[in-house]
């Protein structure tokens, strides 16, 4: 059984209004908000950061963010700084998101200065990798897979690799209803935990979280997480309601 909390984290995208975020946030603190036995992230957009923290006050579910930029300050219209995020009182933030690789160009290296600018910050990045349809038909998940982990974790020290939880997203299961199934899971979450041992070693690697991100939704969250190396989920669309997202913490809750 493993020693590894499970971890499910609401990636909200480009949804929900500050009204929005606090009625939602409001649902799922009534119905899990003293829960201890999963850690659960919220992670609505920048403009609803404030009311939704504002409504976790006093819950264990905690707040995220699904970017940020690695300077400190200066001339990046639009962007958003580690201590904007900390001064609203958020602790995860995502990177390297597949929508982020793919809408947005964002490379490994530059995915790497905000994973450790995160770091710098006392931020936990939750970090995404993942390969797309193509890859995977051309028999390159495996090869894709590394080449992020390796690249997005340069610089990490074994100290802070255990504040760093890795997302697998197979980019052609997100938001498509597909799934891969729990064996095609495992399998590059094993994969992904053979890596992190060779870079920090057994001992920081068997502590380190990694999720699923595929469309993971309570009729497939039990097998799922039931893999010895699937700690948690990447929650995307069953975040936005109240009681599926809270259907997933009970599952993550339940799985052993």
């Amino acid at each position: 059984m493993s020693q590894r909390k499970k971890l499910l984290a609401g990636n909200w995208k480009m949804n929900k209004t500050s009204a929005d975020a606090g009625a939602l946030v409001r649902e799922i603190t009534a119905a899990a908000g003293q829960r201890t036995d999963v850690d659960i992230v919220v992670c609505p957009p920048f403009t609803a950061l404030e009311s939704a923290g504002k409504m976790l006050d006093g819950s264990a579910v905690r707040l995220g963010a699904q970017n940020l930029h690695p300077e400190k300050n200066g001339a990046f219209t639009g962007e958003i700084s580690a201590d904007m995020l900390r001064a609203l009182f958020v602790s995860h933030v995502i990177l390297g998101h597949s929508e982020r690789r793919t809408l947005f160009a964002e490379s490994d290296a530059f995915i790497n200065l905000k994973v450790l600018a995160a770091l710098k910050h006392q931020l936990r990045p939750i970090f995404c990798v993942g390969e797309t349809l193509a890859e995977r038909e051309a028999g390159a998940t495996l090869r894709v897979v590394q080449t992020q982990v390796e690249r997005g974790l340069v610089g990490v020290a074994k100290e802070q690799a255990t504040e760093v939880a890795v997302a697998y997203e197979p980019v052609w299961a997100i938001g498509t209803g597909k799934v891969a199934t729990k064996e095609q899971a495992q399998e590059v979450h094993a994969f992904i935990r053979s890596l992190l041992t060779k870079h920090f070693g057994d001992a920081v690697a068997q502590k380190i979280r990694i999720l699923y991100g595929g469309s993971m939704k309570p009729s497939n969250a039990p097998e799922l997480l039931a893999q010895p190396d699937i700690d948690g989920g990447l929650i995307g669309g069953a975040s936005l309601e109240a009681r599926s997202f809270v259907e997933l913490v009970t599952a993550a809750a339940a799985a052993k």
